[in-house]
């Protein structure tokens, strides 16, 4: 089951006790913050989770799955995410 943007917000919620409008306001803050930074060409490091930074990915031919049609894609920037130490220990631990 996917966790939603929703489910975030009523699971902080719970935890420290704002209302959902107070939590929703500070997670599209945090969104619109790493979006802005990315677009800037900064790196966002959070502690524990892990950091987003833009990669910039040269241009080349690619081929349309559906047609089998050869295109050129672009030089493009891409969003990345790396996981920190401590999300990868949390995530490979056994229940």
């Amino acid at each position: 089951m996917n966790i939603t943007k929703a489910d975030i917000i009523g699971k902080i919620t719970e935890a420290v006790g704002l209302t959902k409008i107070e939590t929703e306001a500070v997670i599209n803050g945090f969104i619109v913050v790493i979006n802005e930074a990315l677009k800037n060409g900064q790196e966002v490091e959070i502690r524990g989770l892990g950091s987003f930074r833009i990669i910039e990915r040269e241009p080349r031919l690619a081929r349309n799955p559906k047609t089998g049609e050869m295109i050129q894609l672009p030089k493009r920037r891409v969003p990345q995410f790396r996981p920190s130490k401590d999300l990868k220990k949390a995530v490979n631990e056994t229940k």
